[in-house]
């Protein structure tokens, strides 16, 4: 990975290779050893990765993006060729399209024989960021006019890093099985679909985990009081400082009335324009909403002005803490995910963690993962809604915070999440078939070359 503003490498064993393209140079990466058999190469080019944003600043992307991410595949090949100390690595795994070259590279160039049998997996955990650029990168980055093609990374006159990745790759995986699905209609597709279909079976959807070792509110040490399905007396206790760290009142009223918590970034695909249609009204429900992240500035003004007009009820915080974050997630009785689109989505997973019940849009992985309330449904976890309204959101909230006073149904919501196991075990299962299918691709791939 890039070694980023602010990533300490101390004491780590450093090495210096070659770089080629087009042009020679010396590329400094910081290998360090993290785990038994994990490693961390940080490729450290401070002219193209020590800056203030990752892809850009100010609302704008870096204009040496190209340049800077290719980089990075160059030396994620580099060094497994030049790695004399293991094998030759069974499967190279790109994530996005700042990895895609590497794929693209792999395929139509025969400068890595140590790699020639390596299979090749590029997930996509969101179609519609696709590293478009114009057609001069191509010479540019010194990639042979081959990838220029249509089946290769054309995208209407442009070349799509993305594109190229899919192209090339072995093996497609994106991170729910609903936003794979999603992904194959024109309508979710964003001009891929067709390149998608035409993968067949060698694209899946494989729904993400998540790091249950860090988000486990028995052992989470960023809260002021842990709990567990079988005690979540200490639940009410985050909730109490929850409301105190958002300046809102803590009395027993408070504290008997539904917190309703988001985290996320302020752009339009996490919702935020039903949020806006449906504020007036959800501020009138009975409970009380705390808002953290940051994003577009029209999103962060028009929580700030609402938080303003109802500073008993609403509180926001622009900008992220893990943290507070953290708290949000285990203070709140319910967590808000009313996604445009989400591909995977995380929060849902740690607020079902947390015994924080999701009110979520039917998409995605949230689709895949929230089981919505019925007076039957046993396995229920959350409510959802499938129409981008926000008189769906409103009808659907209000059936939320009504609920909350049940308390029988309400914890049986709350259990039901927290006993569902969204780790990596599943997960992994399902990598490991991609990647034997990858690294039989790659040994006959080898063969016929």
């Amino acid at each position: 990975m890039p070694r980023y503003r602010g990533i300490d490498v101390t004491g780590t064993v450093e090495r210096q290779f070659q770089i080629r393209r087009g042009e020679t140079r010396n590329v400094s990466c910081h290998v360090r050893q993290v785990a038994d058999r994990q490693r961390v190469v940080f490729v450290d080019v401070p002219e193209y990765f020590d800056r203030a944003g990752l892809y850009g600043e100010a609302g704008r992307d870096y204009a040496d993006n190209a340049r800077r991410f290719d980089l990075l595949a160059l030396a994620a090949l580099e060094f497994a060729a030049q790695d004399d100390a293991l094998a030759p690595p069974d499967v190279l795994h790109a994530h996005d399209w700042q990895a895609c070259t590497a794929p693209l590279r792999l395929r139509l160039e025969r400068r890595w024989p140590r790699l020639a049998a390596t299979g090749t997996v590029l997930t996509i955990h969101n179609l519609a960021y696709q590293g478009l650029f114009t057609k001069d990168v191509v010479p540019a980055l010194h990639l042979p006019w081959e990838s220029f093609g249509l089946d290769r990374g054309e995208f209407w006159g442009q070349f799509s890093f993305l594109k190229a990745g899919i192209t090339s790759a072995d093996c497609v995986t994106t991170v729910s099985p609903t936003y794979a699905a999603e992904t194959l209609t024109k309508e979710s597709g964003s001009g891929l679909d067709g390149v998608l279909r035409s993968l067949g079976d060698r694209y899946v959807g494989i729904l993400n985990g998540i790091d249950t070792d860090v988000w486990n509110p028995e052992t989470d040490p960023l809260l002021p009081a842990n709990f567990s399905a079988g005690d979540l007396s200490g639940k009410a206790e985050c909730k109490r400082e929850l409301l105190a760290v958002f300046g809102l009142p803590r009395g027993d009223d408070a504290i008997g009335r539904p917190l309703v918590g988001m985290v996320s970034r302020l752009v339009q695909q996490k919702g935020l324009d039903l949020v806006e249609q449906a504020s007036r009204e959800l501020v009138d429900l009975d409970a009380g909403w705390v808002f953290l992240g940051s994003g577009d500035r029209k999103y962060e003004r028009f929580l700030l002005d609402l938080a303003a007009a109802h500073p008993t009820r609403v509180g926001v915080h622009i900008g992220f803490d893990e943290r507070l974050a953290h708290l949000v997630e285990a203070g709140s009785d319910i967590f808000l995910m009313p996604s445009e689109f989400e591909p995977g989505g995380l929060n849902q997973m740690d607020s079902l963690r947390y015994g924080t019940v999701p009110i979520v849009r039917a998409v995605g992985g949230l689709d895949d993962t929230i089981q919505p309330y019925t007076a039957h449904a046993r396995n229920a976890n959350g409510f959802k809604f499938k129409e981008s309204s926000g008189d769906v959101l409103t009808n659907v909230a209000r059936r939320a915070t009504r609920l909350y006073h049940n308390r029988q149904a309400w914890r049986g919501l709350m259990r039901n999440g927290m006993a569902a196991d969204h780790s990596w075990a599943g997960p992994a299962r399902e990598y490991v078939k991609v990647y034997r299918r990858a690294r039989a691709e790659g040994a006959v791939r080898a063969r016929q070359s």
